[in-house]
């Protein structure tokens, strides 16, 4: 998921969508007692720089409230995060607090590496947004504290959509493009080559398009779980997918159509390569509707030169359904400093730990309290986000999970791209894909 790659885009980004962050000068949380055996030192790893500042700020505050106890951030690159983690666990140089997305805590929560919340917290902590806590939620256990999270909108290019005709703030899809389906016509009326046709004209060559209409692509978390979930159909069952179901396919052949028979969309032969190539486009003033996240906002406030604005995302046949990820701050049950990292990560699950990240617009805070600096920040700037507060509060459905999640999602990546690339039709490619899954998560 985005918000795991990068915090929302930059996300990322933040993930979400939150870009690639630089590795911390130490991993290690062995014995981290100063000198002074008065003060104890807690370490705390994330992957992602910017979020690191805004968490020395929340730390600073902490210490003010606490002088007995010294927290040290950690800052290990998204691309060595994962590797290196069952490495420190086994040796015992894990920090005594860590970020942790959705897709990979089942394991360790599994094998017995991660502190119970429920037990370490209790029930009395500030409130967080609901869907960000369930993602951690596993055996009837929680196991993370929730801090960021994102859910889908859609960017639109004010100029764009204006001179097509476009209203986006209320597009909807429907299989095949049946009745009630408007985003193919947007899209349509959107995308353009170099000699002003538009898909459908005569005349018309998809090899040389200057602009676009939608960024239908392999994108789990913008794209396709967002549109499944609106037709009815599941990613997962359980910890099994089921995406391969009569609604997935009708799903799955309506966004490959988006790209190789409708030609609104960029070549899979590109996004399947970068995936953040429509982010790119969008911000060069060549796609007109651009599905994402909060991940995203960062990048385009600072590079798009023309104007834009945040709607609802698409909606399907069940309406819009968004899905929410969230980073949460889980404990390592080794830790040789229980009672000390208990307080941390009670701070870190309040509104007062919680109000760094909000207000530098780093990331939506999952203490529901804190909502409101963030929404300010992005405010300040010019920028709306309530249909991202909007999506998440409505129907939901549930970033991937699972002990072995990330195995599965390994093992259906290259069919779903040859998918997306018109190799291999979508009812054989679903039930490769989930086949393959399923196996490689057992």
């Amino acid at each position: 998921m985005r918000t795991s790659a990068r915090l929302i885009a930059g996300a990322a980004a933040i993930t979400l969508m939150l870009t690639a962050c630089s590795p911390g000068a130490s991993n290690s949380s062995g014995d981290s007692d100063d000198a002074d055996s008065s003060t104890t030192t807690v370490t705390f790893r994330l992957w992602d720089e910017s979020a690191a500042k805004a968490y020395e700020e929340s730390f600073e505050a902490f210490t003010s409230h606490n002088p007995d106890i010294n927290v040290k951030v950690e800052v290990l690159a998204w691309g060595d995060y994962f590797e290196q983690l069952p490495l420190d666990l086994q040796s015992g140089d894990m920090a005594d607090i860590f970020w942790m997305n959705s897709s990979s805590y089942g394991r360790y929560a599994d094998n017995g590496n991660l502190m119970n919340i429920g037990e370490a917290l209790g029930n009395d902590h500030d409130a967080w947004v609901e869907a960000t806590a369930e993602l951690y939620e596993r055996d009837d256990t929680l196991w993370g504290v929730p801090q960021i999270w994102d859910s889908i909108a859609l960017f639109y290019n004010k100029d764009l959509v204006e001179e097509a005709g476009v209203d986006p703030a209320n597009l909807t899809w429907a299989p095949g493009g049946g009745d009630g389906d408007t985003l193919v016509e947007a899209a349509t009326k959107l995308t353009k080559d170099d000699n002003g046709k538009h898909p459908g004209e005569e005349g018309f060559d998809p090899d040389s398009r200057v602009q676009y209409g939608f960024n239908s692509q392999a994108d789990l978390q913008a794209i396709y779980i967002d549109f499944l979930a609106e037709n009815g159909a599941m990613y997962q069952d359980g910890d099994e997918f089921a995406f391969n179901s009569p609604q997935g396919i009708e799903t799955f052949e309506y966004l490959v159509d988006l790209v190789n028979t409708h030609h609104v969309a960029p070549s899979a032969a590109e996004t399947n390569v970068n995936g953040d190539l429509a982010r790119e486009l969008f911000m060069q003033g060549k796609l007109g509707l651009f599905q994402s996240g909060p991940y995203s906002l960062p990048d385009i406030q600072e590079n798009a030169d023309f104007s834009w604005g945040l709607a609802p995302m698409v909606a399907g046949p069940e309406g819009r359904v968004s899905v929410v990820h969230s980073v949460a701050a889980v404990g390592n049950a080794d830790t040789p400093h229980k009672d000390a990292t208990i307080k941390v990560l009670k701070w870190i699950g309040s509104k007062d730990g919680q109000v760094a990240l909000a207000s530098s617009g780093a990331a939506f805070p999952a203490v529901v309290d804190a909502q409101d600096e963030y929404v300010q920040y992005w405010k300040d700037q010019g920028v709306d986000v309530s249909a991202f507060q909007k999506a998440a509060e409505g129907t939901t459905t549930k970033a991937p999970i699972g002990a072995n999640i990330g195995a599965g999602m390994d093992a259906t990546a290259d069919t779903i791209k040859d998918m997306f690339l018109g190799r291999i039709p979508v009812a054989q490619a679903l039930e490769k894909a989930q086949n393959d899954g399923n196996a490689a998560m057992k």
